[in-house]
């Protein structure tokens, strides 16, 4: 017997044994098709999607103590899908801060500059998008089946994902208990917000939103908008941030979280000061909206800070409280 009971506690039957504990099968037939055990916490997840016809990688930390069936926090990463070096893990050590938390994480690696909604056509350039469908139906009983958890969840995401993660818990109640967002904008289908939209797929992305929602103002611009049905997030822990705009801590000359160079601080504080001042506009509108309705949120309006990884990565160690509380640990 050890003095803390250590290694007894916290030995992961999945890890030990280098297999699932189930082979679940989404209603859809979508599946986990392999799984890569990285080392003594991380799983790589291959999930076949049906509704995308394609494989999706998913990055699995496991609970500190995975003796017992654990909740699960989905982090989401931002308009680059975590495909291209801007993800929680390269840019931030918010993985590291989870390591002795009892949540399995688990990281979508794909769906680059779709917002992660359901298109409702196949795009030329960024293809099948149906990444509602993933999150809320093929996904979570895949997990759920072969993590062994205990199907209690929270979702927290940055810029585009900040509007994902309040339209995903609209979309399919009682899924989440908690959610986080990190500068971003919950109205989709207003000017301001369709314009960032259309800035992230089209001017970044190179697709085409006619074929995520039809011409701007088409029922699903609406529909896909969590400022309009914001009463769908009645009953969830929420925890929604954004700063102003201006330079703040983390804007200074190669500093940690600032792209480097001269030219990467001008960019940062000059685009990134303009997509924060966006946001910062969105975010008190929602503020608005939830205060009429009397769904009560917990707020953070920074009094500096761009668009950019530094302040995401002090928002989301700030959102724990709030997520933990949801997930019940």
């Amino acid at each position: 017997m050890t003095g803390l009971g250590a290694s007894s506690a916290s030995a992961d039957p999945i890890i030990d044994s280098q297999s699932l504990l189930g082979n679940p099968t989404a209603p859809d037939g979508s599946r986990i098709a392999k799984a890569v055990y990285k080392n003594s916490r991380n799983i790589r997840l291959y999930v076949y999607s049906a509704a995308m016809d394609e494989q999706i990688a998913i990055d699995v930390q496991r609970p500190a103590d995975a003796s017992v069936p654990r909740p699960t926090l989905y982090l989401l990463n931002g308009a680059g899908g975590g495909e291209d070096a801007a993800s929680w893990q390269a840019k931030t050590d918010a993985l590291e801060f989870l390591s002795d938390k009892n949540v399995n994480v688990i990281q979508p690696i794909g769906g680059k500059w779709s917002y992660y909604t359901d298109w409702i056509n196949d795009d030329p350039v960024l293809g099948r998008n149906k990444w509602k469908t993933f999150f809320t139906e093929e996904l979570p009983p895949l997990v759920d089946g072969a993590l062994g958890t205990n199907g209690v969840n929270a979702i927290a995401g940055l810029s585009t994902s900040g509007t994902t993660v309040l339209a995903l818990p609209i979309a399919k109640p009682g899924l989440y208990k908690a959610a986080a967002a990190y500068s971003g904008c919950a109205q989709t289908s207003d000017p301001v917000g369709a314009e960032f939209v259309k800035l992230t797929v089209e001017t970044w992305g190179g697709g085409n939103t006619e074929n995520m929602w039809g011409p701007e103002g088409s029922p699903e611009w609406v529909a896909n908008d969590p400022y309009v049905n914001a009463e769908g997030l009645r009953g969830l822990d929420l925890y929604i941030s954004t700063g102003n705009g201006l330079p703040g801590q983390h804007d200074t000359l190669n500093g940690p979280y600032t792209q480097p160079g001269a030219y990467g601080l001008a960019n940062q504080i000059v685009i990134g000061g303009v997509i924060e001042a966006g946001t910062n506009y969105c975010t008190h509108n929602l503020q608005n909206k939830l205060n009429e309705l009397g769904i009560p949120a917990t707020w953070n309006f920074r009094d500096s800070g761009t668009h950019s990884w530094g302040y995401w990565r002090d928002e989301f160690l700030s959102s724990w409280p709030v997520l933990a509380k949801g997930l019940g640990i």
